[in-house]
């Protein structure tokens, strides 16, 4: 590793929204329509794959998935949800957390390469990032 200073990759950036910082992670909203779906970025440079943190930070990214899907199901209550951890497309380590509906344009298989992603309009992520902050504990 170059030991780089952390930087959120720029792939991440154009595909999601800021929503709120927590003590590891950016905590982020996918800019797809389809599904509620979160991702977590934890601020640690180069780290590509969960080993690449130490075992405090392993603890508080686990900590941080628990808080991101309990928010996703206090604001959307979804029949399923999924996590995961690929990396493939962007090797920067980031976790999906993603609420599943029966029915949704991809069920029941991931959502990846499904369907094309609908991004919000302007009024909907406005709309749609109070109400995940409203679902914030204080």
């Amino acid at each position: 590793m170059n030991h780089a200073p952390y930087a959120l990759h720029p792939q991440l950036a154009d595909d999601t929204h800021p929503l709120t910082t927590l003590a590891l992670c950016e905590l982020r909203l996918m800019d797809d329509a389809n599904y509620p779906w979160l991702i977590l970025v934890p601020r640690v440079a180069d780290a590509r794959e969960m080993i690449d943190l130490d075992a405090d930070q392993r603890r508080q990214l686990t900590d941080e998935i628990d808080f991101a899907a309990r928010l996703l199901r206090t604001a959307f209550r979804p029949y399923k949800l999924n996590i995961a951890a690929l990396g493939n497309m962007v090797e920067q380590l980031h976790v999906h957390v993603i609420g599943r509906e029966q029915g949704d344009p991809a069920w029941p298989a991931p959502v990846w390469g499904r369907v094309a992603a609908r991004p919000y309009s302007p009024e909907q992520l406005v709309a749609r990032i109070a109400q995940l902050q409203a679902a914030l504990p204080n």
